[in-house]
C-alpha cells in the first residue's frame, strides 16, 4: 500500500476454516438403544471451508459494496475484517481506527446498570474509562434514557435496548467503518435521527465496507464492489459493472441521489 495514504486496508489471501461435528446416521429402534449409541459413537470432527482466498485493497475515498446471494460468505468476511474470526490462512492488515456495525444488541449485561454497560461496551470498543465517562451523557441523551443511568438493562424495553446499543455504538467516529446491511434502530420517532447520524458517520469515514442486498443503498454509498460466491470472490471492480454483470434485473440507475436519505435508505433486516 502506498505510504501517502495514511488511513488503509489490505486483505492478503484471506481463507476461513471452521470444525464441524457430523454425527454417522443410525437407525432409532429404541430410546435404550439411542442413547447408548450416542455415548459410544461420538461426533466426528471434520473442517469446513467458509472463505477461500480472498485479497482486497482498499484506500482512503473507497466505499466497497460486497455482493453476493444468501450464503455466499458475506457477512463471515466482514468479521473477519473486524477480528471477531481470525483467519487460518493469509492475514488482515489495517492502517487506522475500525469499528464494526455488525450486531449493535452484542455483549450487554442483563444485571448491570444502563451506564455499567456504556463502560462494557465501550472498552469493548476499545474506548478508555476515561473516553467511557465523557460519552455518557450524550449516550443516555441520544437514547432518551436520561435519569435512568442506575436502571438494570433488564428492565428495558426492546426498543429502548435498541436505542441504547445504537447509541453506543455511533458515538464515536472511527476511519474504517464495517456494516452488514444498514441499521434501523427504535420506533419512528428515534428512527429519523438514527438514520441522519448514521449517514453523518459514513460520510465521515475514510473508508466504508458495507455488505447489502440493497442495490439502491449500495449505489448511494458505495462506489466500488465485489461480488462473492461460495466464499469466493469471483468478480472485483466498478459497482455498476458488477450490478450490471450480476443482477440483470436491478432497477436502472436514478438520475440523481435520494435526497431524503432517512426515508428512501432504511434496510430493515
Amino acid at each position: 500500500m502506498n505510504a501517502m495514504n495514511d488511513i488503509w486496508m489490505e486483505v492478503n489471501n484471506v481463507s476461513l476454516r471452521v470444525p464441524t461435528y457430523e454425527q454417522r446416521e443410525r437407525s432409532a429402534k429404541s430410546f435404550y438403544s439411542t442413547f447408548i449409541a450416542a455415548a459410544f459413537d461420538p461426533p466426528v470432527r471434520n473442517y469446513r471451508t467458509l472463505l477461500e482466498d480472498i485479497s482486497i485493497s482498499l484506500k482512503s475515498g473507497d466505499r466497497l459494496a460486497i455482493m453476493g446471494k444468501n450464503g455466499a460468505g458475506k457477512s463471515t468476511l466482514l468479521r473477519v475484517l473486524a477480528g471477531a474470526y481470525s483467519p487460518y490462512r493469509g492475514n488482515v492488515i489495517v492502517e487506522g481506527k475500525l469499528q464494526a456495525l455488525l450486531n449493535i444488541n452484542l455483549g450487554f449485561n442483563p444485571d448491570a446498570t444502563i451506564k455499567e454497560n456504556i463502560y462494557l461496551r465501550g472498552a469493548a470498543m476499545g474506548l478508555t474509562i476515561t473516553e467511557c465517562h465523557e460519552i455518557i451523557p450524550s449516550v443516555l441523551e441520544f437514547s432518551g434514557l436520561q435519569g435512568r443511568s442506575g436502571d438494570r438493562f433488564r428492565v428495558l424495553s426492546a426498543g429502548q435496548k435498541l436505542r441504547l446499543g445504537f447509541s453506543i455504538t455511533t458515538e464515536v467516529q472511527n476511519d474504517i467503518l464495517v456494516m452488514d446491511e444498514w441499521i434501523g434502530a427504535g420506533d419512528a420517532e428515534f428512527l429519523e435521527k438514527a438514520q441522519a447520524r448514521l449517514m453523518a458517520k459514513v460520510s465521515s469515514a475514510k473508508i466504508v465496507v458495507l455488505a447489502s442486498h440493497s442495490v439502491m443503498l449500495l449505489r448511494h454509498i458505495c462506489n466500488r464492489a465485489i461480488y462473492m460466491d461460495q466464499g469466493r470472490v469471483v468478480a472485483e471492480g466498478d459497482l455498476e459493472d458488477i450490478i450490471a454483470r450480476f443482477i440483470p434485473n436491478a432497477p436502472p440507475k436514478p438520475a440523481a441521489k435520494a435526497k431524503n436519505v432517512g426515508e428512501t435508505l432504511v434496510e430493515k433486516r
